[in-house]
C-alpha cells in the first residue's frame, strides 16, 4: 500500500467518523416527520412514504456515483442532461420499433461513453470539472431535443412502465428503491471496504501525493465519470417508465437537488471525505421535507428557496463548526484533538 493511500487510511477512525454528522441528519429528520405529522393528516401514511420515496428515487440513484466523485475532488453537473438524453433515445428507439431489451443497453452504453467523455476531457487533459460537465449539461440536453424534439413517447408496454411505478409483490416498497439500495450497496462496500476507495479518498485530499505515491488518477477519475454516466442515464431510463413517458426535457432541474443530497449527506465539496450511509440518509431526509411542503401546499418558488437554503446550510454549518474547532484548538496551545474526536463526513 502507497504511502497516500496509507495515510488516508488511517486519517479516518472507521464508521464512527460519520456518527456524528448522521446524528444531526436524524434529529432533523425527526423534526420534519413531527412538522409533516402536523401539516397533514396523511403524512404519516404508510401509502404516502412510498410516494415520497418514489418521487425522489431518480436524484438518489444519482447521487450515489456523484458521492465518489466529489470525494474525489471532481464534480459532474451533467447528470440531469445524461438522465434526459437517455430518456429521448429510449423513446426513439421504441418508437423505431427497437425492442426494449435492446434499446435499454445501447441507453446504457451512451451513458458510459458521454461519461468517458467527461472524464476524458477532465482527467486526461485537466481541464476542470465544473467547466466540462456544465458544457456537457447544455450539449447533452441539446443532442436529447435533436433526437426526439418537442414530442413525447408514451405508449411503453405495462411491464416497463410498472418498473417506474409498481411495488414489490405484497409490500409497498417502490421498485425503483430496490435499485437505489442495490447501488449503494455496492458502491458504499466499494468506497468504505476496498483499495479502490482508499485511492479515491487519498486523489480528494492530495491529487499530487497520491498520483507520486503510485495512484493511477487519471484511470480511476475517468472511471468514476463513466459510472456517473451510466447510471445517470439508468435513472433516465427509471424516470421514463415511472412517468410512462420519454421526453427531451426530463430530469430538468435534478442537478440541484442531486448535489444538495450529496453535500447534505456530509460530502466534503473540496473532495477527501464523505459517507454512502450519510448520502443515503440526507435522501430520505429531502424527500420528507419536498412531501410535507406539498401537502402544506407550498408553492413550488417557496420549495425551491428550500432546497437553495438547504444547500447553503450544508456547506456553510460543518466549514463554520471546523473553522471553531481550529479557533478553539489555537486557543488551548495548538493540543491536538482528544482521542476519537472526528469531523464531518470522514471515511468509514
Amino acid at each position: 500500500m502507497t504511502t497516500t493511500v496509507a495515510a488516508a487510511r488511517r486519517a479516518a477512525p472507521g464508521w464512527q467518523g460519520i456518527l456524528r454528522w448522521e446524528a444531526l441528519l436524524v434529529l432533523i429528520l425527526v423534526v420534519l416527520v413531527a412538522v409533516g405529522s402536523q401539516l397533514s393528516p396523511f403524512f404519516l401514511s404508510a401509502g404516502n412514504f412510498a410516494n415520497l420515496i418514489a418521487a425522489l428515487m431518480e436524484v438518489a440513484i444519482m447521487a450515489i456515483p456523484m458521492t465518489l466523485v466529489i470525494v474525489a475532488g471532481e464534480i459532474d453537473l451533467s447528470v440531469e442532461s445524461m438522465a434526459g438524453l437517455a430518456s429521448s433515445i429510449l423513446g426513439f428507439l421504441w418508437a423505431g420499433g427497437v425492442p426494449l431489451t435492446v434499446a435499454i443497453p445501447l441507453v446504457l452504453v451512451v451513458g458510459a461513453a458521454g461519461g468517458l467523455l467527461n472524464g476524458l476531457l477532465i482527467a486526461r487533459f485537466g481541464l476542470p470539472s465544473l467547466v466540462i460537465t456544465l458544457g456537457t449539461l447544455a450539449l447533452f440536453r441539446g443532442l436529447a431535443l435533436i433526437v426526439l424534439g418537442p414530442r413525447g413517447v408514451s405508449d411503453f408496454p405495462s411491464a416497463f412502465t410498472q418498473v417506474g411505478f409498481g411495488h414489490v409483490p405484497g409490500t409497498l416498497i417502490p421498485w425503483p428503491f430496490v435499485v437505489f439500495v442495490a447501488i449503494a450497496g455496492l458502491l458504499g462496500v466499494v468506497l468504505h471496504r476496498t483499495w479502490i476507495g482508499r485511492q479515491i479518498y487519498a486523489i480528494g485530499r492530495n491529487t499530487e501525493a497520491a498520483r507520486f505515491s503510485g495512484v493511477r488518477v487519471t484511470r480511476l477519475k475517468i472511471g468514476l465519470f463513466v459510472l456517473s454516466g451510466l447510471v445517470a442515464a439508468l435513472a433516465g431510463i427509471i424516470l421514463t417508465s415511472r412517468l410512462s413517458s420519454a421526453r427531451a426535457d426530463a430530469a430538468t432541474g435534478m442537478t440541484l437537488t442531486v448535489v444538495t443530497v450529496v453535500l447534505l449527506g456530509g460530502v466534503n465539496i473540496f473532495g477527501g471525505r464523505g459517507s454512502i450511509p450519510g448520502v443515503a440518509l440526507a435522501v430520505i431526509v429531502v424527500a420528507v421535507m419536498q412531501n410535507a411542503l406539498r401537502l402544506a401546499s407550498v408553492t413550488v418558488e417557496v420549495q425551491s428557496i428550500a432546497l437553495g437554503l438547504l444547500l447553503i446550510l450544508s456547506v456553510v454549518i460543518p466549514n463554520s463548526a471546523h473553522q471553531a474547532k481550529s479557533a478553539i484548538d489555537r486557543v488551548r496551545g495548538g493540543r491536538p484533538p482528544p482521542a476519537g474526536s472526528v469531523r464531518r463526513g470522514e471515511e468509514g
